[in-house]
């Protein structure tokens, strides 16, 4: 009974940090955010394009999808050895983003390598070669203005910047998703409480 009960409440806990319960943001939170933003001299345009986003809040997750592009010639960011590939130059992002993604219960869905060009293109030029994809899921567009306005931020994201010769993001919301940590883990959670009370 002891071991159905700890279960439920790692389940319970999980659940409350990974569900995004802080509602949508504020007006006084965008402008927070914005103000730090330019604070750090952040580009016009992509503020402008954060503010709107943020104003269009519901208060839920959702995932960014992303296609990269590296290039095969680069000038390395300062600091980098003079042969550093773009796959060296992105790598710095990764290792920054990964940990502020991870600690708001943010992640990588998929990811990986394109093994073709584009097999399907409508009013899109240049848009037939690409290096690789990836899904990112967001708790809440309060922790990606977080990450966003974070001044360390600015400063490796212009090491993604560097390494990349086109990419295109867009967030979207799930009406399925059937890898949804909550699901599986609940299953598994139904699943060991019934294997505990037969024991």
């Amino acid at each position: 009974m002891k071991i159905s009960w700890a279960l439920i409440a790692a389940y319970v806990i999980f659940w409350l940090w990974y569900t995004p319960l802080g509602g949508p943001l504020t007006a006084n939170e965008t402008d927070q955010y914005v103000a730090m933003l330019e604070a750090r001299n952040a580009d016009k345009a992509a503020i402008k394009q954060l503010r709107a986003f943020a104003e269009n809040d519901d208060g839920g997750s959702f995932i960014m999808v992303n296609a990269l592009d590296l290039k095969d010639t680069l000038e390395p960011p300062s600091g980098m050895p003079a042969d550093s590939a773009a796959d060296d130059v992105m790598d710095v992002y990764v290792e920054h983003i990964f940990p502020a993604l991870f600690a708001r219960a943010s992640h990588p869905v998929i990811a990986g390598d394109a093994i073709f060009t584009a097999m399907d293109i409508v009013g899109i030029e240049g848009a037939e070669s690409w290096d690789s994809a990836g899904l990112v899921r967001y708790r809440s567009k309060r922790d990606l203005l977080e990450i966003a306005s974070n001044p360390a931020f600015g400063e490796k994201h212009d090491y993604k910047v560097a390494a990349l010769e086109k990419t295109i993001a867009f967030p979207i919301t799930t009406r399925m998703n059937l890898g949804d940590p909550r699901l599986i883990l609940g299953l598994l959670t139904i699943i060991g409480v019934l294997l505990a009370r037969r024991s």
